[in-house]
């Protein structure tokens, strides 16, 4: 098996750049990942052919953004039993509603793991592809909770200012 490495599916080209936020948290703990764009719809396939494909290269899991119907991570997870991360777009008439219901709702024994619609969400995507790749990188857990403790402390200091600022302190 080669290096480990997750996949983001996403449903269209135009979820880039909110899907960059994913890549960002990924960069940022140096994990590996690859960008397709594939449609449940458009492209069935394709779709099947990539996810049995990355599932045998060492994929560990699978991001997959999509809008409106949204039926992108549920496809994505009939095929594979990696975990699978749903990141529903904000885009279309519903604000994204649509897709985030299209991506939770999902039959028993076939997960999606969800997150909030959009941006928010595809961070969290990040993240959450992060801590499952942890549970077998002590590195990357320690990784992640240096983070958690850099966060904790920014508040913290923060907190700290603002009582200063209002004369509480």
């Amino acid at each position: 098996m080669s290096q480990p490495f997750v996949a983001i599916l996403m449903g269209s080209d135009s979820d880039l750049p909110t899907m960059q936020a994913t890549f960002d948290v990924l960069k940022s703990f140096g994990i590996r990942y690859e960008v397709r764009v594939h449609s449940a719809h458009r492209t069935p396939e394709a779709t099947h052919n990539y996810v049995k494909d990355a599932e045998q290269r060492g994929c560990q899991a699978f991001i997959c953004a999509a809008g409106l119907a949204a039926h992108l991570a549920g496809a994505v997870s009939a095929i594979t039993v990696r975990p699978v991360i749903g990141v529903p777009m904000d885009g279309g008439p519903l604000k994204g509603q649509d897709a985030l219901l299209s991506t939770v709702q999902m039959p028993a024994g076939i997960p999606v793991a969800t997150v909030a619609i959009g941006k928010t969400g595809a961070k969290n995507a990040g993240y959450l592809a992060a801590q499952i790749m942890a549970v077998s990188d002590a590195a990357l857990a320690q990784k992640l909770r240096d983070e958690r403790k850099a966060n904790a402390e920014k508040i913290l200091a923060r907190n700290a200012e603002v009582q200063k600022e209002l004369g509480l302190a």
